[in-house]
């Protein structure tokens, strides 16, 4: 009898305490009598006061994948002066095209480049880009490295700080929506720095690429002056200056067709240069 009791005893107090924990995660304390629902009481300060637990931070995040964590990309160095030359094993040298892309001239330059199987840098002006973004979509396919020489090709030591960086975040948005990458070297027009815009460049993630070699083919000398120009030039690691655009450049298609192929022929070795290498 005595044992019974105790078992009896012993289940109710189990259904009490599964009664009064549920109606606890309900918010609720229930009244002994049944009817009159009460909030729970709030537990006074002290050492036995305990706080509600909070959820781990990682239960909040959705699961990403396996693999070593994301590293932030390497911060630009701001230099004070732009770079000549590029470095790199045997005769290897760079040929650069600036101020397009131009629909008549570009889609020429692009296909003797094809033809040879070799790539270039186009440094392109915001305001030609935005309207020729198949051009910049075409660069991208073949290979070339697209850098940013701001929208309309200012004297950028003349601009205020303001002025330059909206010359050259609008060029690089241009370049990303076209190109599918935000460009990761700048060129001044008409070879003008200062340290304003080496700053704002490398805020923007670019590096400051100059020339060694200028064909000046802007001053249409002719194509066996631009041709004798860049072949005397000629050596391992020079930077090439041309354009395919902001004027009549068919003179500077016609040269490219021509030294190209002799220097492929001389053993040169036509490539961009690589960031990690700078």
């Amino acid at each position: 009898m005595q044992k019974d009791q105790l078992l009896n005893r012993r289940r109710a107090l189990i259904t009490g305490a599964a009664v009064l924990g549920a109606a606890g995660t309900a918010g609720v304390l229930v009244t002994s009598g049944g009817e009159t629902p009460a909030r729970p009481a709030v537990p006074a300060a002290g050492a036995q006061a305990r706080r509600a637990l909070r959820p781990s931070a990682y239960r909040l995040q959705p699961l990403t994948g396996y693999g070593p964590p994301r590293t932030a990309p390497a911060r630009t160095l701001v230099r004070r002066a732009p770079i000549l030359r590029v470095p790199g094993r045997g005769r290897t040298m760079v040929l650069t095209f600036d101020d397009g892309p131009d629909p008549r001239y570009t889609p020429q330059v692009l296909d003797t480049l094809a033809h040879y199987d070799v790539r270039a840098m186009f440094f392109v002006c915001g305001e030609m880009a935005v309207r020729n973004k198949d051009l910049l979509a075409r660069m991208a396919d073949e290979g070339h490295v697209v850098g940013n020489h701001t929208w309309s090709h200012p004297l950028l030591t003349r601009l205020s700080r303001a002025q330059i960086r909206s010359q050259m975040t609008r060029t690089s948005e241009v370049i990303e929506d076209a190109h599918g990458e935000r460009p990761q070297w700048f060129r001044a027009p008409y070879g003008a720095w200062n340290r304003a815009v080496f700053q704002i460049g490398a805020e923007l993630g670019m590096e400051p690429l100059a020339w060694t070699v200028d064909s000046r083919d802007w001053t249409t000398p002719g194509t066996r002056t631009i041709v004798g120009r860049i072949e005397k030039g000629a050596a391992p690691g020079v930077v090439v200056l041309s354009h395919d655009a902001g004027g009549d450049r068919s003179q500077s298609v016609g040269a490219l067709r021509r030294y190209l192929p002799q220097l492929l022929d001389s053993g040169y070795h036509v490539s961009v240069p690589r960031r990690r290498l700078m």
